[in-house]
């Protein structure tokens, strides 16, 4: 397994377990970081041995979004948007393309692309003492990291735009109300719940979970004829695997399925 610097990496019981370890400055993002969670994904999907990811952080908080001072931030020719083609949106787009369910964990406070890197990902559990905050109207810039896509969906219009126009901290309790996350759960049972989940879905079918992801993702975009042709689509894909095979083995024997995540 490579060698990181802001990461921790562990891999038991079928799951990827991607800690964000920089707790003195609330793991907020440097390039370096980003850099080392694509090449973790890159790893967790070729590994066959991992069949889902948790993605937490360690300290008292999940991510602060940016490290403003990891990058010259104020100059008259500064570029945001080149490090958001170069950097963050290629992560965006490989998290939610990953063929693998990913559980996060958020320990603490998410904010700005942190909050919305949380987002990104298929079941979001928060501790009760976790918040979200789209900071980005703090410092006079754009929510990114899939922040104005995911919100509106998410939550609706009139909460997204004023979540992103007032930069309000939005309690963990509150987004789980909302719909923004799955489940708030007391702080002490946070880590125990999110392995637990995350440990349930390394024992199912991988490659049915991977397409259920793609067909939900791509539902915001389908008429309704269109969500039908790809339901086809993958149903058939899924249908000639051998975990489809054991379900329906297991489900006739009445016993416990053996999912092989193929």
């Amino acid at each position: 397994m490579a060698a990181y610097e802001t990461l921790l990496v562990d891999v038991a019981d079928g799951v990827m377990t991607i800690t964000l370890n920089r707790p003195d400055k609330l793991n907020a993002f440097t390039t370096v970081m980003l850099a080392e969670m694509t090449v973790a994904l890159d790893a967790a999907e070729k590994e066959e041995a991992v069949r889902a990811i948790l993605i937490t952080g360690s300290g008292r908080g999940f991510c602060a979004g940016q490290d403003l001072g990891d990058r010259k931030v104020i100059s008259d020719d500064i570029d945001l948007g080149a490090s958001l083609e170069e950097r963050y949106n290629p992560l965006v787009k490989r998290l939610r393309a990953l063929p693998k369910p990913v559980v996060c964990a958020v320990n603490g406070v998410a904010a700005g692309a942190g909050a919305n890197f949380a987002l990104c990902c298929d079941i979001v559990l928060a501790a009760e003492s976790a918040s979200f905050i789209q900071a980005f109207a703090r410092i006079g810039l754009v929510p990114d990291c899939g922040g104005t896509w995911l919100l509106p969906r998410l939550v609706g219009h009139a909460r997204a735009m004023a979540l992103a126009l007032t930069a309000e901290k939005l309690e963990a309790a509150r987004a789980a109300e909302w719909g923004l996350i799955w489940k708030v759960l007391p702080d002490a049972e946070l880590m125990p719940e999110a392995v637990k989940l995350a440990r349930h879905l390394a024992t199912q079918p991988t490659r049915a979970l991977g397409l259920i992801k793609q067909a939900i993702q791509a539902s915001t975009g389908h008429s309704l004829d269109g969500q039908l042709d790809m339901e086809r689509d993958l149903q058939r894909e899924a249908g000639r695997t051998a975990d489809y095979r054991e379900g329906v083995a297991a489900f006739l024997a009445k016993r416990p399925p053996a999912f092989q995540g193929k």
